[in-house]
C-alpha cells in the first residue's frame, strides 16, 4: 500500500480510536452525544464549509463527477427496492446501500489525501448530497406510507399530506447547516470580496477543529453502539455500501470519461461508510431502527479496510 493511503487513513484511524477510548471509558457518556453532534454540525462544520468554498469560483466546478456518484446511488436504491418490494423498510435500506458519511469521515479524509482540489470535488458533492439523497428518500417513503395506509382504508390515500411533507423535506434539505453554508461561499466568492483577517481568523480556528472533534466522535458513536444479534444483515448492508458502490461509481465514471482526480474523490466519497442520517430516518419511520444502527457501526469498522483498498486502487489508476 502507497504512503499516500497510510498517512492519510492513520490519522483518520488514531482519532476514532480516540473517541472509541473515550466511549468505552465513560469520559463521554451517551447524553453527550447529542450535544457534540449539535457542536459539529451546527458550528464547525458551517464554518469549514463556508471557508472553504469562500474563494472557489463556479467555472471551477464539475458536475461531471458528481453525476457518476448519483447514477450509480440511483441504480442501487432502485435495485434495493425491486429486491425488497416497495415499502418504508426497503427505502430505508436502499438509502443505508447509498448514502456516504461524506462530511464526519469525508472532509478529513480528502483533505488529508487529495488536498484543496480535492476538497472543491468532495464539496460539489456534499452541497447536493442530502438534497439529493434525503429528499429523494423522503419521497419514496412518503408514497411508501400513502401506499399502506390506503392499503388499510379501503384505498384512500391522503395526497395533500403527503405533498405538504415532501415539500417540506425539500425545504429542510436546503436550510440544512451543511448545504446552506457551502452556497453562502459559493455566492461570497463570487463577489470578489475576502473576509477581514478579524473574521476570517475565528472562522478558520473553527473549521480547524471540525475533523478532530467530528472523528472523535465517530469513535464515540463506535463505542456506545452495540451491533448484537444484526451483524449478519449488517454485513451485507456495509458491503453493498463500503464496496458495491465505489465499484459501480468507479465503472460508470470511466464510462463518463472521469480520470484522474475527479474520478478518484467520487469513487472515495462512495467507499466512505453508512451516514448516521440514515438512523435517523429509520427512527422516524419505525423501520428496522436495530438492523440500520448495526449496520452504520459495521460499515464503519470496516472501511478501515474496504477504504484502503479503494484509495490504493485510484492509486494505480
Amino acid at each position: 500500500m502507497n504512503t499516500t493511503v497510510i498517512s492519510s487513513l492513520l490519522p483518520v484511524v488514531l482519532l476514532i480510536a480516540a473517541g472509541y477510548l473515550a466511549g468505552k471509558r465513560g469520559w463521554i457518556g451517551g447524553k453527550s452525544v447529542k450535544d457534540l453532534s449539535n457542536l459539529i454540525f451546527m458550528l464547525l462544520a458551517p464554518a469549514l464549509l463556508f471557508r472553504s468554498m469562500s474563494t472557489v469560483h463556479v467555472e471551477q466546478l464539475s458536475l461531471r463527477p458528481v453525476a457518476a456518484y448519483f447514477l450509480a446511488a440511483g441504480m442501487i436504491f432502485a435495485a434495493t427496492m425491486l429486491w425488497r418490494g416497495f415499502n418504508r423498510t426497503a427505502a430505508v435500506l436502499a438509502l443505508a446501500n447509498t448514502y456516504s458519511n461524506t462530511v464526519m469521515i469525508g472532509i478529513a479524509l480528502v483533505g488529508l489525501a487529495y488536498g484543496s482540489s480535492g476538497m472543491v470535488v468532495l464539496l460539489t458533492l456534499i452541497s447536493l448530497h442530502s438534497l439529493v439523497l434525503l429528499t429523494s428518500a423522503t419521497v419514496v417513503l412518503e408514497l411508501a406510507v400513502a401506499h399502506e395506509n390506503a392499503a388499510q382504508s379501503g384505498g384512500r390515500q391522503d395526497r395533500k399530506a403527503m405533498l405538504r411533507t415532501v415539500g417540506r423535506a425539500l425545504r429542510n434539505a436546503i436550510i440544512h447547516p451543511v448545504p446552506l453554508p457551502i452556497i453562502a461561499g459559493l455566492l461570497f466568492a463570487q463577489t470578489g470580496w475576502t473576509l477581514p483577517v478579524a473574521i476570517d481568523t475565528p472562522i478558520n480556528l473553527l473549521g480547524q477543529a471540525f475533523s478532530p472533534v467530528a472523528l472523535a466522535m465517530v469513535g464515540v458513536t463506535l463505542a456506545l453502539t452495540p451491533v448484537g444479534q444484526h451483524w449478519r444483515g449488517a454485513l451485507v448492508q456495509a458491503l453493498f455500501k463500503n464496496v458495491v458502490h465505489p465499484l459501480l461509481t468507479l465503472g460508470l465514471g470511466w464510462v463518463l470519461g472521469l480520470r484522474g482526480l475527479p474520478l478518484a474523490v467520487m469513487v472515495v466519497a462512495a467507499a466512505l461508510p453508512i451516514g448516521a442520517n440514515v438512523f435517523l430516518f429509520s427512527q422516524r419511520y419505525h423501520v428496522a431502527e436495530e438492523l440500520v444502527t448495526a449496520s452504520v457501526v459495521v460499515s464503519t469498522v470496516l472501511a478501515l479496510v474496504t477504504l484502503s483498498g479503494v484509495m490504493a486502487l485510484m492509486g494505480y489508476l
